[in-house]
């Protein structure tokens, strides 16, 4: 998985156990796409100590993923529900009956429902 998304899962799962001065910072560099250098800017800070705490909390959230495992446990869901729209619009194309597709259009709305609250 690419870095900075990895750091936006992270970061979606896990941020609001950061400190507040943490995720100001945090969300600077993996939302906003911020330099470290704008971003001591802002802060009137040093580089290095935006540097630091990025690096900080990139290990804090990893911690916290080792622990809970609640991105793997999504991504894994994701999947499954992904296979699981899939086939439904498999049986779906076959055109059985109406029933069944009422069944299939309501079972792909809660899985996108789902998807919706994460």
């Amino acid at each position: 998985m690419e870095k900075i998304v990895r750091q936006s899962m992270l970061y979606d799962f896990y941020g609001e156990l950061l400190t507040d001065h943490q995720k100001n910072i945090y969300e600077e560099v993996v939302v906003n796409d911020l330099s470290y250098s704008e971003i001591a800017r802002l802060n009137g800070t040093s580089r290095q100590g935006v540097y630091d705490i990025v690096k900080r909390c990139d290990k804090i959230l990893e911690e916290y993923e080792e622990k809970l495992n609640l991105v793997q446990k999504f991504l894994a869901a994701k999947e499954k529900m992904q296979e699981i729209a899939a086939l439904t619009e498999a049986v779906k194309s076959e055109n059985r009956d109406k029933a069944l597709d009422r069944y299939i259009d309501e079972i792909l709305e809660k899985s996108e429902e789902i998807f919706q609250e994460f």
